[in-house]
């Protein structure tokens, strides 16, 4: 008689990975800025990246450990991992293709195939068809909209967390202009939502996935959110230096302000959706760029144009109907760069050139004149550079921070949160 034995399904080592976690480590692959590359240049145009590079990072986030329990990764398999030649051992790969696919399925990247290209016929002196041309461009991938909200979300915990807040925002659903409380359901948050997080029940499904401990693991899955009626009266526009210093001097302060950047985008709009946040990068010009763009965004070789990304600003905040306007400038270096009336671009590296400081505090004058109130946070702390910032705060009755690309985060959100308490007169 034929004997059938079952045992226990472990499952594929791929399904036991947390893609929450996995995500995260990704996080500074996925927000690159050009600190590691020779070539520079704005990457919304060029938005894609190398499969092959999205499977090296992978490995090194699994070489790091803990993305997988203990009793779901063999010997054999953490050995092979450690292996300088991972990457060419077949089970190792095939275990990085399966998480590149939940990736996919899970909506956070989208892979492109390689171009199909038919070579040009190659004639030979006898007439007949030559090789074929041998050709085979990498895959590529994009992150989604859906990645750069989840990074997003995960920055602002982290930095609320730092400023020991357990929970985002509000704690009502009270409509600030007249007092009165709102109805709504809830329901699981996703991408594009405007509205309020529904605290105690976000909460309670991290209690019920976790349990009943502290601090409570709060994830991506677990917010709900519920639907209200709110008003708020801020217009706030991110001014954000992306000139090559940003990533000079062997540290890379872009991809720090990219991710407070989209912290805040992410709190603007979970918690203060009548609040508006734009974006605004200056570096030889100024241009304004979409929020679901920024994680796209690098450097580039490019001078520091402040009084055109002050002009800019301006402009996006005088079409708006708010009682408080602001601009929050994240920056490291001095003004080097002028666009003329003639449109040609005016440059000096050396030194405060007196015309650029000169034409920059005038914008700055006019900055205050309209109502707007200029918020800056340094990055570098050069004695020149002191001074320039700070006579910006007098001028504009602002605030200056003289931060770190690793402290920037909760000074900036802590300042936007305790602005965000005050009555606006």
């Amino acid at each position: 008689m034929k004997v059938v034995r079952y045992g226990k399904y472990t499952g594929e080592p791929a399904d036991v990975v947390d893609l929450d976690e996995l995500m995260k480590r990704l996080g500074d692959f996925f927000l690159q800025s050009g600190f590691e590359s020779q070539y520079y240049g704005l990457s919304e145009f060029d938005s894609s990246q190398s499969m092959e590079a999205l499977r090296d990072a992978i490995l090194r986030a699994l070489q790091e450990g803990d993305l997988m329990p203990d009793d779901a990764m063999s010997e054999e398999i953490r050995k092979m991992l450690q292996d300088p030649g991972a990457l060419n051992n077949r089970e190792v790969r095939d275990l990085i293709d399966k998480l590149v696919e939940r990736l996919s399925q899970e909506g956070f990247i989208n892979p492109q195939q390689p171009p199909q290209i038919t070579p040009p016929p190659q004639t030979t002196l006898g007439g007949q068809l030559g090789n074929a041309q041998e050709r085979s461009p990498d895959a590529r991938f994009e992150i989604t909209d859906k990645a750069i909200d989840f990074l997003g979300f995960k920055t602002l915990r982290d930095l609320l967390g730092s400023l020991g807040r357990s929970s985002f925002g509000r704690h009502d659903t009270r409509d600030l202009s007249t007092g009165v409380e709102s109805g709504g359901v809830s329901r699981p948050y996703e991408f594009g939502d405007t509205l309020n997080l529904d605290i105690s029940q976000t909460l309670s499904n991290a209690i019920r996935r976790e349990g009943a401990k502290v601090p409570i693991d709060m994830q991506y899955r677990d917010l709900m959110v519920h639907q209200c009626e709110y008003q708020s009266s801020c217009a706030t526009v991110l001014l954000l230096d992306c000139s090559h210093s940003m990533i000079l001097y062997g540290e890379d302060r872009f991809t720090p302000a990219k991710r407070v950047a989209m912290a805040l985008s992410h709190l603007v709009r979970t918690q203060y959706p009548g609040d508006t946040l734009s974006l605004v990068l200056f570096h030889d010009s100024a241009e304004e760029v979409p929020l679901n763009q920024l994680a796209r965004v690098q450097v580039g070789p490019y001078y520091t144009n402040t009084r055109e990304g002050l002009r800019l600003a301006q402009r996006i905040l005088l079409r708006q109907r708010k009682d408080m306007r602001q601009i929050v400038m994240i920056t490291d270096g001095k003004p080097s760069a002028l666009t003329l009336e003639d449109g040609r671009i005016y440059k000096n590296a050396f030194g405060l050139d007196p015309f650029v400081v000169g034409e920059t505090l005038e914008e700055v004058n006019k900055c205050k004149r309209a109502g707007i109130m200029i918020n800056t946070f340094m990055l570098a702390t050069d004695y020149s550079l002191v001074q320039f910032v700070q006579k910006i705060t007098q001028m504009c009755k602002g605030k200056a921070y003289f931060t770190t690309p690793y402290t920037l985060g909760q000074y900036l959100l802590m300042d936007y949160m305790q602005r965000k308490t005050k009555t606006i007169h």
